[in-house]
């Protein structure tokens, strides 16, 4: 007989995670027609199942997905509590989009939306990014949550689709917002990143907690600011990474990456 499946011990050391799984996927196209990018499958699963199984394995005690394109179809394949491993994941879902027709929040506005939902401190990663190497390390969350930074963010070296980067990285690990024509390295945003509630309030962010009236709005602009004051921290993650943005790269994944 199988037994239940049990929450990590850890789980109280940890905080909450938000996934990223709204939106629409045009690059994605005509996959996407009739299945929500998160749930394409690499390796023989959906996208958001990597994440979900690092989340539980590393003790993180919820997980909240927000849903807008075909968004229905998410907690339909996932239900109330992913099991992986003898651990049991609790998962709630922010719906920006009851007509499933794509009208999604963005990132920002999508969090905002979510905010109640989550912890002064929570996860955050992308549905539509394969990063199976990466750990949900609740020292990091802990060391975050002790520390006065707004949001601390994995970085990776720039793929080929994105040669010219997104952020600095200071000796003293700060994300840098470095201005054009600046010569120092930039490094790619992985999608993945801790994140302080305090960051969707003002000065940084003007949109209430719950967005009741559905404001559009990317996390880009809310990070720039909080890093011209120094409080966004960063580290690289050098582990296997995928923006899984276009059909080639899914093929790329399915075919050429043994696990």
């Amino acid at each position: 007989m199988s037994s239940a499946p049990v929450f990590a011990p850890s789980a109280l050391l940890q905080p909450p995670a938000m996934l990223l799984a709204a939106g629409r996927g045009e690059r994605m196209r005509p996959l996407t027609d009739h299945c929500p990018k998160p749930l394409l499958e690499v390796q023989g699963q959906p996208l958001l199942q990597w994440h979900l199984q690092a989340l539980a394995a590393a003790g993180v005690p919820r997980a909240v997905i927000n849903t807008g394109w075909l968004g229905a179809q998410i907690p339909a394949r996932l239900g109330p509590v992913f099991e992986a491993a003898g651990a049991a994941l609790p998962l709630a879902y922010s719906d920006e989009d009851p007509s499933g027709q794509g009208s999604a929040l963005e990132t920002a506005g999508g969090i905002a939306r979510a905010l109640p939902q989550l912890g002064p401190v929570f996860w955050l990663a992308a549905g539509d990014v394969f990063a199976p190497d990466f750990t949900f390390d609740a020292a990091a969350a802990a060391a975050f949550a002790a520390s006065e930074q707004l949001a601390h963010l994995w970085l990776v070296p720039n793929p080929e689709h994105h040669p010219l980067g997104d952020f600095g990285l200071s000796a003293e690990g700060l994300a840098l917002d470095l201005p054009a024509g600046d010569p120092r390295p930039r490094w790619t945003y992985s999608t993945i990143a801790l994140l302080r509630a305090e960051l969707f309030a003002t000065p940084w962010c003007d949109i209430p907690a719950g967005n009741p009236q559905g404001v559009r709005a990317a996390l880009g602009p809310l990070l720039r600011r909080a890093m011209a004051s120094g409080r966004v921290g960063a580290s690289v993650y050098s582990g296997r990474w995928t923006d899984v943005g276009t059909p080639e790269r899914l093929q790329l994944l399915n075919t050429s990456l043994p696990l």
